[in-house]
């Protein structure tokens, strides 16, 4: 296990993703894994800068986890904002325009889509919402 601690801000993306991608090489992760799980990460993250500590800054841990058999990754990210559960948040209906739509909720759908597992828990005053993909 591996784990980074982070300003909360979306200008730190570039490093959250530079650190869980140094990770993914190292495992030898196929591409479209990887982009599957970048498009994941930064969506999560982006929402925990943006919401979580709003209108302030907070920090947030990112923590990498992986297993061999079979070769699967653990994605967590962990802060003390605003209790906020993304499993919960009702799926879009993307049959309809985005017009009819309205706004938010496509990043976390399409993060759900792009794992194979997510799981959330609020526990001691922090968001902890893991994510999981078969590599």
């Amino acid at each position: 296990m591996r784990e980074i601690t982070i300003e909360a801000k979306i200008e730190n993306l570039d490093e959250v993703l530079g650190f869980v991608d140094g990770q993914l090489e190292e495992l030898e992760c196929p591409m479209k894994a990887q982009m599957q799980i970048d498009v994941a990460v930064e969506e999560i993250f982006v929402n925990i800068a943006s919401y979580a500590y709003a209108p302030g800054v907070g920090d947030a841990v990112v923590r990498f986890e992986s297993s061999q058999d079979p070769a699967s990754v653990t994605i967590t990210f962990i802060d003390s904002g605003v209790p906020y559960d993304p499993v919960q948040k009702d799926d879009p209906d993307v049959t309809l325009s985005a017009e009819e739509r309205g706004i938010g909720g496509l990043g976390i759908y399409m993060a759900k889509k792009a794992m194979d597992d997510m799981k959330y828990v609020y526990r001691d005053g922090q968001n902890i919402l893991s994510i999981s993909k078969s590599i």
